[in-house]
């Protein structure tokens, strides 16, 4: 943390603006994040624009149409037509904000290697137009040291001074799809300033429509949370994954374990095992530190060893399809297969890095016939393929010689699919109550 620093014109202005929610945002990258951070900020009486590469998501929010789950249609639509939230493509609109919030994806590469292109590439272009009382946040996902070694020389480029005439931070996004209970507003928001002048316009910011603030002393630890928090669950997902493949030749039952030991009244926190990982956050995130780690000659072993644990959840459910087959007399190749559920979680409208899609992926390999139905999920790719949800009331369910129930969303019919299947093999324990001879569990 830089030594105290004396209020600036520029941090009183800034300052100003935020508190009389009169200053300009942008917000750079409208998806999982970016939208419902934009639409927090309008309620509360900023004027929002989004920048948003995708033409077709660009013109949705223009024209008042929500897509993200998290947030409520009308919502969206009454902020637009107020003129509280607009989207372009067009960077030019730099210019006119006092506040820049980046929100653009932070894939691996083909190695599992940060890909932190779109950070670059975006800060470049907040560079052209970097003007004194603006504040850049950054609360894309990476690797600790992102936000001083990466975007603060591009930014330092310009010749202003940072603390002084612009201002710079890293606070991490703490979005969960499709959890009604927590939400952008009452989540504790961490933050951490490249010095106290940026910390303390970021906490300035955040506080108008957040309500709790967790300021840290440096953007490094900010995004260091970040990545430990997303650690921590993949770690333990894979502790129980692998006792999960461990239960299944002792012939236990993983689920009846992890319910025992959930009655212990301290010292235990309750994972449960599934056919993979997915999202955005927990297969990527560990990797991030894996990477960083390396640079420091730190080899992260732990980490490394759960991410091969998760990573091999969708061919153990494979395996476990085939097994199943051959003991009720079928083949795999062949086999008519139904995939309930390819969003990565229960009850939401993301597939990103499903590990539905990678089973449903894996049997289409194996020669099966694969449908799927999801009702979140209305369409995917495949490689060149492109596959279409089927409506589930309107398949013959005892056609099927295996249903595979990769995400057990709430609209799913569990008793009557009990009843009337061959064969399922249940991921996520949602058959526990219907436990038959046509039952499979993990």
């Amino acid at each position: 943390m830089a030594l105290r620093e004396a209020p600036s014109p520029p941090i009183l202005a800034l300052e100003e603006k935020i508190s009389a929610r009169t200053a300009v945002i942008v917000v750079i990258g409208m998806g999982y994040v970016g939208l419902p951070l934009a639409v927090e900020k309008a309620k509360v009486g900023f004027t929002v624009i989004g920048i948003e590469q995708k033409v077709e998501r660009m013109e949705m929010i223009n024209a008042g149409q929500n897509y993200i789950s998290d947030v409520e249609d009308k919502e969206l639509a009454e902020l637009v037509a107020t003129g509280k939230i607009r989207a372009t493509d067009d960077y030019s609109v730099l210019a006119k904000a006092d506040v820049i919030i980046i929100c653009v994806p932070t894939p691996l590469d083909a190695a599992r290697d940060p890909d932190i292109s779109y950070i670059i590439s975006t800060t470049k272009e907040i560079a052209q137009y970097l003007r004194p009382g603006q504040m850049v946040v950054l609360e894309s996902t990476t690797f600790p040291g992102t936000t001083e070694e990466v975007v603060l020389p591009i930014l330092a480029a310009s010749g202003l001074e940072i603390g002084v005439d612009y201002f710079l931070a890293f606070s991490p996004e703490r979005v969960d799809p499709g959890n009604k209970r927590f939400t952008t507003k009452n989540i504790s928001k961490v933050v951490g300033g490249v010095t106290e002048n940026c910390l303390k316009t970021a906490t300035a910011l955040y506080s108008q429509t957040i309500m709790t603030i967790v300021p840290v002393s440096s953007p490094k630890v900010a995004e260091m949370t970040k990545v430990f928090e997303n650690t921590f669950r993949a770690v333990n997902i894979a502790l129980v994954n692998e006792l999960a493949l461990l239960c299944d030749k002792m012939g236990i039952s993983v689920w009846e374990v992890v319910d025992a030991a959930a009655t212990k009244p301290f010292g235990m926190m309750s994972f449960y095992p599934g056919p993979g990982v997915g999202g955005h956050c927990i297969p990527v995130d560990p990797f991030y530190l894996t990477w960083k780690a390396r640079q420091y000659d730190f080899h992260t072993r732990f980490i490394e060893l759960a991410g091969e644990v998760n990573l091999q959840m969708p061919l153990f459910v494979m395996e476990k399809i085939n097994k199943a087959l051959n003991q009720a007399g079928k083949c795999l190749r062949g086999a008519k297969i139904l995939i309930l559920g390819v969003a990565y979680k229960k009850d939401i409208d993301d597939a990103r890095m499903s590990p539905g899609l990678e089973i449903m992926e894996l049997l289409i390999g194996a020669q099966a016939k694969v449908i799927y139905s999801d009702p979140f999920i209305p369409s995917v790719t495949l490689g060149s393929d492109s596959y279409a949800s089927q409506i589930l009331e309107s398949l013959a369910i005892e056609s099927f010689d295996c249903i595979v129930l990769c995400a057990d969303h709430s609209a799913y019919p569990y008793e009557e699919l009990a009843k009337r299947s061959k064969l399922i093999i249940d991921t996520r324990n949602a058959f526990a109550a219907f436990a038959g001879p046509n039952i499979v569990g993990l």
